[in-house]
């Protein structure tokens, strides 16, 4: 249970401190990346073994700048190393999360 309709609902929710203690792992990951906080996203991501989970993983190896670590998340996740912008990235992670692949 996300409860957010759109991106836009999902940026209103980050001058909290945290995120809602209902959001899924996946969304709670990406909201703390996205807030700058890489270690408390990773610590989330790691443990959703999921193929989102593993995108997101990948996502945030690739901000670390450690693309092979990260082409390995991606093939776990069945998809390809993005050419998209980090930012583009994970605004579209957010959104896939919120509606669905």
């Amino acid at each position: 249970m996300n409860v957010l309709q759109s991106y836009t609902d999902f940026e209103k929710t980050l001058n909290e401190i945290k995120p809602p203690e209902f959001w899924s792992d996946e969304l709670k990951s990406v909201w703390h990346q996205t807030k700058g906080d890489w270690d408390k996203s990773h610590d989330i991501a790691q443990n959703i073994h999921t193929p989102m989970g593993s995108l997101i993983h990948a996502h945030l190896h690739r901000v670390e700048g450690d693309d092979w670590n990260a082409k390995y998340w991606y093939k776990q996740a069945d998809r390809s190393f993005p050419s998209s912008s980090l930012e583009e990235e994970l605004k579209s992670l957010v959104k896939e999360i919120i509606e669905g692949p």
